[in-house]
Formats: structure tokens, sequence, C-alpha cells
């Protein structure tokens, strides 16, 4: 499976809903990690 903007946001949604229901406290640094990956694939400073 070639990992791709197209699948890497359906996939980090559903991985960082896991950690969220198993790790309540963590919601604030997933979102922050999320939208910073995010943030630098859009911006092309990450190959993907």
């Amino acid at each position: 499976m070639n990992i791709s903007f197209n699948n890497l946001s359906p996939l980090a949604s559903l991985v960082f809903g896991i950690l969220i229901l198993v790790f309540p406290k963590l919601v604030n640094y997933l979102i922050a990690a999320y939208l910073i990956i995010t943030g630098l694939l859009g911006l092309g400073l990450l190959n993907s």
C-alpha cells in the first residue's frame, strides 16, 4: 500500500480517533501533530 496525501488523511483520522478513545488527555497533542503534518504536506515541505 502506497501512502500518499490522498489516503493519509483518512488513515490519520482513524488512528487518532482510536488513540483519543484510549487516551483522552492526548487530544490536544494529537490535533496539533495532525495539523502540523497536514500543513507541511500541503506546503510541499514533506515529500509524500
